[in-house]
């Protein structure tokens, strides 16, 4: 019952609603924030018990994105050995994401088939519109996400784009270039093929890549392999003492940038999360840093502990305690 701005006032008018017989009416104010407490405990007590058992769900997610006809369904479907998922050369089939849960070697993962992502200007339906949603969902549901992309058609960049969602969200990436039978090949065409997709995914460089056949079932047990890499990059851990001594190394042989005068210290080096792996940085001037030197320090890591496959996180802390 809301625009109960005294309760006082307008308390026994309340009463009157209980003539409805559907329920204790909760008198509230949204002007004067009265009774929101109320409200909010009445309505956390409908809330079940699926958050807990969704945050103690430790299986691997995988989420299958793409552009729409690239083959996503074609490929759960054959991990999986049966067409559960609609598969359809009409592109946008599939309209919803779908969870199927497979098991491997005795592990079972969850992998999320998504809508395929249109460009903006070809959406004229809600239900597209809603499809984009529900890819960006997937893509923060996961945590490795397998880009697939079109070997007859190559990178595109709209295939740029929907990397770019897991990437900006820090999730371990394969790059799957789906349909490779399809291909005429010699011996350096999947050289050749990897260097253009490094090309264009460029912000992208720890991405690891597999070339496969949804049709006909090529490297597709090797997909499996590459998930638990991905997956166990994610979460790996660095001992504080071995990331400054990488860290001392790394100044040593390169010095940090410098302004007026004024050179960038760092003091201290310590992981602090994982997926993705999160480094804190504690130096004495944030306004010295530059991307160029961050990527430098990010290289250094990378050589000594490889994070193939996940994106690295770095923050610069001040002593005073502010960010960057």
């Amino acid at each position: 019952m809301n625009k109960v701005d005294s309760f006082q006032k307008f308390g026994n008018d309340v009463y009157e609603f209980y003539n409805l017989g559907i329920g204790d009416p909760i008198p509230v104010s949204a002007a004067s924030r009265l009774g929101l407490g109320d409200l909010l405990d009445e309505v956390a007590k409908h809330f079940g018990t699926f958050q807990s058992e969704e945050e103690d769900d430790d299986r691997p997610r995988i989420a299958i994105v793409g552009k729409p006809n690239v083959g996503k369904s074609s490929i759960i479907n054959q991990l999986l050995g049966e067409n559960r998922v609609i598969v359809s050369n009409i592109a946008g089939t599939t309209r919803d994401a779908v969870d199927t849960e497979i098991v491997h070697n005795g592990t079972e993962y969850v992998f999320i088939d998504t809508a395929g992502l249109r460009r903006k200007s070809k959406i004229k339906e809600e239900l597209e519109r809603y499809s984009i949603i529900r890819t960006v969902t997937a893509v923060e549901r996961a945590d490795v996400v397998v880009v697939v992309i079109d070997a007859e058609e190559g990178v595109t960049e709209q295939d740029a784009k929907i990397a770019g969602i897991a990437h900006e969200r820090g999730k371990g990436i394969i790059v799957a270039v789906n349909k490779w039978d399809a291909i005429e090949k010699n011996d350096k065409t999947i050289y050749e093929y990897t260097k253009k997709i490094k090309d264009t995914l460029s912000f992208m460089p720890y991405a690891e890549f597999i070339f496969i056949s949804a049709k006909t079932g090529q490297r597709m047990s090797k997909l499996f392999e590459l998930i638990d890499m991905v997956r166990e990059n994610q979460t790996l851990r660095v001992a504080t003492g071995v990331l400054n001594e990488i860290m001392t190394e790394a100044v040593a042989l390169q010095q940090p940038p410098s302004d007026k005068g004024k050179r960038l210290r760092l003091y201290y080096m310590t992981q602090v999360a994982v997926k993705p792996p999160t480094f804190v940085i504690f130096i004495n001037d944030k306004e010295l840093t530059h991307f160029s030197y961050t990527r430098y320090l990010e290289n250094k890591i990378r050589d000594a502990f490889g994070f193939k496959g996940t994106s690295l996180k770095f923050i610069y802390r001040e002593r005073s305690g502010k960010e960057q």
